[in-house]
């Protein structure tokens, strides 16, 4: 009597057959965890070579500026020659360039800013005084953006051609294409100058003496307008992203099976599709994070708003070199920062880029 027997069945109902890519799969237990720091390490590697180039170009830019700082700080009060000189050689102005990239690079190894010319204190201390305000106002505007701005694209792209759809899809690309100055100026007139109803600039009014509480909602009228003016710009990116992501989603198998099992709509929408379509929004949210700190500018600018902005803005009418220079690396070090963190996120998040 011959008896057959299902290599195949059998070979599945033992385990892996020793040699093949599954038991060495099963036998690497530390594989995932190689995977993962070899693609940290290749993402770092990356990061830095991005921010070199970053500073390579920003100390270029910054050297080609037409304007003389040395006459713009003597402008209006009597120097002779000589002292003109003095103070060039005192800034180190009077060096070759690529003497004073030397020193440039010299100095950020060393976490050294530099000095303020027109401030006279060092750059360092000048960002910490004014990081504080900006982190304070794209935060608040972030985390607003970001809730509105997903519940809206979640319903619209769900409901997609209907009324909710239309006005919400129009009001998003209108406030899109809105120039962020302009929409400050508009807001400011507007409800400032015109009704009244909050303080036109400034992040406090000092003559209140308010402290505690007090100073709190003192600190949140004055925020409010730039607040709103970035929240109704950023939010709007967010909605457009949301609602194509989900209706990339809608006829997508998984859903289908979802409905044929008996869930309800509310849950198909809320455990099923919006988990998949928040994929590209957590990586554009990220990477907006990054951008929103230089972008504050406009925005600081317009109200007033003693931050990172206002301070690149007063730098520039001089123009103050090393206090430029110090916020052109902090703005380029933030999106670099968030690339690498959205890189990594959503590693973790979509398990078909851990297989790559």
């Amino acid at each position: 009597m011959t008896i057959t027997s299902d290599t195949s069945d059998s070979a599945s109902a033992v385990g892996p057959v020793p040699g093949s890519d599954a038991a060495g799969a099963a036998s690497r237990p530390g594989s995932g965890r190689a995977d993962f720091l070899r693609f940290l390490g290749t993402k770092l590697a990356a990061a830095a070579v991005s921010f070199v180039i970053v500073l390579g170009i920003g100390f270029v830019i910054f050297q080609l500026m037409p304007s003389d700082p040395v006459q713009t700080m003597t402008r209006g009060r009597p120097t002779s020659d000589a002292q003109m000189a003095h103070l060039r050689e005192t800034l180190g102005l009077d060096q070759p360039v690529w003497e004073r990239f030397l020193h440039f690079v010299n100095d950020i190894v060393h976490l050294d800013l530099g000095r303020s010319w027109q401030y006279q204190q060092s750059v360092s201390s000048l960002i910490g005084e004014r990081v504080g305000p900006t982190l304070l106002l794209m935060g608040v505007a972030t985390a607003i953006s970001v809730v509105v701005g997903l519940w809206l694209g979640v319903r619209s792209g769900w409901r997609h051609g209907s009324l909710f759809d239309k006005i919400t899809s129009s009001a998003a690309l209108t406030f899109w294409s809105v120039p962020t100055y302009w929409l400050g100026m508009i807001l400011l007139i507007w409800l400032s100058v015109g009704l009244d109803l909050f303080p036109s600039g400034g992040m406090s009014d000092p003559s209140l003496g308010a402290t505690g509480f007090g100073h709190v909602l003192d600190v949140a009228r004055h925020m409010a307008l730039p607040c709103l003016t970035m929240v109704l710009v950023v939010f709007a990116q967010y909605v457009s992203i949301m609602r194509s992501s989900i209706i990339d989603e809608l006829g997508s198998p998984y859903l289908l099976t979802a409905r044929a099992k008996g869930l309800v709509d509310d849950a198909v929408r809320r455990k099923h599709a919006v988990p998949n379509a928040l994929l590209p929004s957590v990586t554009v949210i990220f990477l907006h994070l990054g951008t929103m700190v230089g972008g504050a500018i406009t925005v600081e600018t317009v109200f007033s708003w003693p931050g990172l902005g206002s301070l690149t803005i007063e730098a520039l009418k001089v123009p103050d070199i090393p206090v430029l220079q110090g916020t052109f690396i902090i703005f380029s070090a933030s999106v670099i920062l968030m690339n690498l963190l959205a890189d990594v996120l959503y590693r973790f998040l979509d398990p078909r880029v851990r297989v790559r």
